[in-house]
């Protein structure tokens, strides 16, 4: 009975071994599945293996990245600033000079092609206009009177005309006088007329005289003229030069010349032989041969050297027969 009894327990003993075994070896089969493994009761975990990311150039904002497009590229004109534009229509031109000189009440009229360069220096104004359509009426008014006085000096003779004069010509560049801002050339285009303006008429024609400058209307305005010879007025500029004809005195202003009559100044042509300082803007110089003149209509001066100053002499032109 001891005997069975011993029995029993070593029978009980083994299988208890049996099962701690079998148990110890489905853990370690489980640990193993799972990535691990398990010795002497410690738990060692191999560190995961990470790869280094690879960023491609310019993914998430680094590495190489592109050139902005919108930014860098080139970019063709705009066309509302950098087209070729159109010529503007002829009403816009008007209205671009009315604009520009609105502050003055002074427009110049546009249907002259004239360059309108204008270069002051000191005392001098140049200002070049193209008057071809307004020939007729500044040829008038400026025929040459004689003068009594016998000429010295033999003519000048080219293309079938004697040119006379009793300076020796001597050349000097034409820079036309600046007489100031209440003078104007001929040619010149005002809307209206100041209230100093006053009404002259020659010979049934109606003039407008202020402060040296003769207008008669043109084109819904007035335009400045060559003085008509006859015209009569109370005062002159007091800028007026006096100038000896070799008869009697005139005073010259502007281009024009006027005498003494009474209480009174009136215009009159320029008298041959004539000697002026300055002269106007609007002239023409033109080459006669081997002289060159300076033309007002039909009235030709000589640049000559007197007392030691340039001046212009009225030619004598006449026609050689």
């Amino acid at each position: 009975m001891k005997n069975i009894s011993n029995t029993v327990k070593k029978s009980a003993l083994l299988f208890c071994l049996i099962g701690t075994f079998f148990l110890i070896s489905i853990d370690s089969f489980a640990q193993r599945r799972g990535n691990a493994g398990s010795r002497g009761g410690a738990t060692h975990t191999r560190p995961a293996a990470t790869r280094p990311a690879t960023t491609r150039p310019g993914a998430g904002g680094s590495g190489v990245q592109r050139p902005n497009n919108t930014a860098n590229r080139a970019t063709r004109p705009a066309n509302s600033n950098n087209k070729a534009t159109r010529p503007a229509t002829q009403n816009t031109r008007e209205q671009n000079i009315a604009n520009r000189n609105n502050g003055n009440n002074i427009n110049r009229n546009n249907n002259r092609t004239g360059n309108r360069n204008t270069n002051i220096s000191g005392n001098t104004v140049n200002v070049n206009v193209d008057r071809s359509r307004d020939i007729n009426v500044y040829n008038r008014n400026t025929v040459v009177r004689r003068n009594t006085v016998v000429y010295a000096r033999p003519p000048y003779r080219y293309g079938g005309y004697r040119y006379y004069g009793y300076h020796p010509y001597y050349y000097h560049p034409y820079r036309p006088y600046y007489w100031g801002p209440v003078w104007h050339p001929w040619g010149f285009f005002v809307t209206t007329l100041a209230v100093t303006a006053i009404v002259v008429s020659v010979e049934s024609t109606q003039y407008h005289y202020d402060q040296g400058n003769w207008y008669a209307p043109s084109n819904g305005g007035y335009q400045v003229v060559p003085a008509p010879v006859g015209g009569t007025v109370n005062n002159i500029p007091s800028g007026a030069q006096t100038v000896n004809t070799g008869t009697v005195n005139n005073y010259y202003y502007g281009g024009t010349f006027y005498e003494k009559d009474g209480s009174n100044y009136k215009v009159v042509p320029p008298t041959a032989g004539t000697l002026v300082d300055n002269l106007p803007e609007g002239g023409t110089e033109v080459t006669i041969g081997d002289v060159k003149y300076i033309k007002f209509g039909e009235t030709y001066y000589q640049p000559v050297h007197v007392d030691g100053k340039d001046k212009y002499e009225v030619v004598l032109v006449e026609e050689d027969k």
